[in-house]
Parts: structure tokens; C-alpha cells; sequence
């Protein structure tokens, strides 16, 4: 329920037509109405949250909430240093999304076992399964066709967001330092950068990143005793890294 009001939110502030290939709700109900569905999304998960009654575990999904609202912030920002503007897109992409899979294994390891290295454990892998999962997530909208994404390819490059494909391409195509300090605002910039994209190895070298994110995610969970459920979460990070939408 967090991470579905937070993806009501989000389409509110990019003016969103589509969702996973149907109607946003600020396009169906209008803006106001959207912010309030988000709003009583989020509400009903705290009484869940409450009701579960372990302190511990509140304290670690609020987390999730308080990530949610600063990664937003960092999104609307932007570094002119190229090396800051990586750790910076890292950062934001770990708050927007990883934080949210991170502090959700953490909890349900809390609740199923008193060991802290478990705990540690189950956090790690999540964090690394998340930004893995945002780095395709990244790739496909330059690679995959807005009917099997859902939404509309070059989605990021028209609200102004530079991700991993377009940081690396930036390494080969320094022009588009520019762009991105304008948020791609100018006539042609969004055309002129995804063209970059596309002949640079840009969307490569975020797949590889995000295969490496994976492999860390797999390092993490095989500490745990050998079990069905352990290699299942193996195949999880295989399932990230192959997905086409």
C-alpha cells in the first residue's frame, strides 16, 4: 500500500496519462482527488502497520515513508559535478525505491527472527534488489515499447530526470552536460539525448551496473543456511534482471 500511494503521488507531480498500460487517477478524478486517494492509501497501511503492535517494525516502514518524500525532493535537483550528479542519482534511486524493498526485508526478518545478522542480511539484499530493479527499470524506457512498459518510452528524458543510461552516455557525448543542467527543457533536447543514449553504450553500462547490484544482492542471502525459499530469492534477482516491462 506505501508503494502504491506513492505511485499515485508521483504520476499527481509528472502529470501522468498511464500506469502499466491504464488510466492514471489524476486522469480519471483530477488532481485533488488523486492527492486524496494517494493520501487514504497511505493511511490505511499505518493501521496495519499499528495493529501488527511491534514498535520496531513501525519505526523501520516509517523509514520507508520519510525516504519516499526526501527522494522526491532529490529528483527535483540536479549536480553540475559529474561524479556528484552519479552518487547523487544513486542516492535518490535508493530512497525513491530501494529503501522501500530494503526496510521491507529487514522488517519481516524482525518479525521472524531475533538474530541482528539476519536483520542486516535481509537489509542488504533488499537495498541492492531495489536499485537493481530501478536501474532496468531506467534501461527499459529507452529499450522496451510503451505497450509492454505501460507507460510512455523516453518518460524520464520529457519530465526532465537524467538516469543511469544518460549519466554514462554523458561520459562519451560531453554536449549533453547542458542538457541536463536545463533538464532537457530546450526544443530538441529530449530527441537530441535519447539519440545520444542509444549510440552511446549508456544503456550497457546500466545493465551491467544493475547485474552488479544483483550479484551483491546474491552474495547477501547465500550467508543464509541453504533452503527453497533462500534459492528462490536467488531467482528473484535473476527475475530483475531479465524482465522486459
Amino acid at each position: 500500500m506505501i508503494h502504491t500511494a506513492s505511485l499515485v503521488h508521483d504520476d499527481v507531480i509528472d502529470d501522468a496519462n498511464s500506469r502499466r498500460g491504464k488510466r492514471t487517477l489524476n486522469q480519471i478524478w483530477g488532481e485533488r482527488k488523486a492527492v486524496l486517494a494517494g493520501d487514504f492509501i497511505l493511511s490505511a497501511a499505518s493501521v496495519a502497520l499499528a495493529r501488527i503492535g511491534n514498535t520496531t517494525i513501525v519505526s523501520v516502514l516509517t523509514q520507508v515513508i520519510e525516504d519516499l518524500v526526501r527522494g522526491e525532493f532529490l529528483q527535483l535537483g540536479s549536480k553540475e559535478n559529474e561524479n556528484e550528479r552519479f552518487a547523487h542519482y544513486l542516492e535518490k534511486t535508493f530512497k525513491k525505491t530501494a529503501s522501500l524493498i530494503a526496510n521491507s526485508c529487514k522488517a519481516v526478518s524482525i518479525l521472524g527472527c531475533p538474530d541482528p545478522k539476519v536483520h542486516e542480511i535481509a537489509y542488504q539484499y533488499g537495498k541492492n534488489v531495489g536499485i537493481a530493479f530501478q536501474l532496468i527499470d531506467d534501461v527499459l524506457d529507452f529499450t522496451s515499447c510503451a505497450d509492454r512498459l505501460g507507460k510512455p518510452t523516453a518518460a524520464d528524458l520529457k519530465l526532465g530526470l537524467a538516469t543511469g543510461p544518460v549519466l554514462f552516455a554523458c561520459r562519451q557525448f560531453p554536449e549533453m552536460n547542458a542538457m541536463i543542467m536545463r533538464r532537457f527543457s530546450r526544443p530538441g533536447d529530449v530527441e537530441r539525448a535519447w539519440k545520444y543514449v542509444l549510440q552511446s553504450d549508456g544503456v550497457q553500462q546500466t545493465t551491467y551496473l544493475a547485474q552488479r547490484y544483483c550479484h551483491a544482492a546474491t552474495r547477501e542471502i547465500r550467508k543464509l543456511r541453504p533452503s527453497p525459499e533462500r534459492e528462490a530469492l536467488v531467482h528473484l534477482t535473476e527475475m530483475v534482471l531479465m524482465r522486459d516491462k
